[in-house]
């Protein structure tokens, strides 16, 4: 079965990001969607059955999902659908799997900040160049009006991550979740 699907849920479980024998990067975790309706009867809202993914990503997007998503944040995720089945001591176990081509935060519970990556972005140095008069070079803040020029990280600890293609190692701003220097 390859049908493409959509689905609005939670991550439920921490993402697991792992390499193949032939270099290619992979992350996957659990979603969970739960119905909700309204009863009429009771006046409140009533959770249905919960439906479980394993939502599995390949290359950059595993990349990028391993450095953007964390368990309990809701997320919509597109790509295609795989149902399995597999026998294990008579009994007979099914599981839905989801070969991700798209993953997002569900902006309905929440804002993102959106970094953009290119092909050849390098992490960009975070201390600014002093002059020799020991006063910061205003050559390098950021100016609002020039859409070519990156806005500047945020001064927090970043955490080294590996590159989905394996070339380099990126920084990752470990508050914000984004990637440093990644460009617009």
């Amino acid at each position: 079965m390859n049908d493409m699907i959509t689905v609005r849920g939670f991550v439920a479980s921490e993402v697991k990001s792992s390499t193949t024998a032939r270099g290619t990067s992979t992350a996957s975790f659990r979603l969970g969607t739960t119905e909700r309706r309204y009863d009429r009867a009771t006046n409140t809202w009533v959770d249905g059955n919960t439906n479980w993914y394993t939502v599995q990503s390949f290359r950059y997007l595993a990349g990028h999902v391993g450095c953007s998503v964390k368990k309990g944040q809701r997320v919509l995720v597109a790509g295609k659908l795989r149902l399995r089945q597999w026998e294990h001591e008579g009994r007979v176990y099914h599981v839905a799997e989801i070969d991700a081509e798209s993953v997002g935060h569900d902006l309905m519970w929440g804002s993102a900040n959106f970094t953009r990556m290119s092909g050849a972005s390098t992490p960009a140095d975070a201390a600014p160049v002093v002059e020799a008069s020991g006063t910061p070079d205003r050559s390098n803040e950021w100016d609002p009006e020039d859409h070519e020029q990156v806005p500047p990280e945020e001064e927090t600890i970043a955490a080294e991550v590996d590159d989905p293609d394996g070339t380099r190692s990126l920084l990752v701003n470990t508050t914000t979740g984004e990637l440093v220097g990644a460009g617009v």
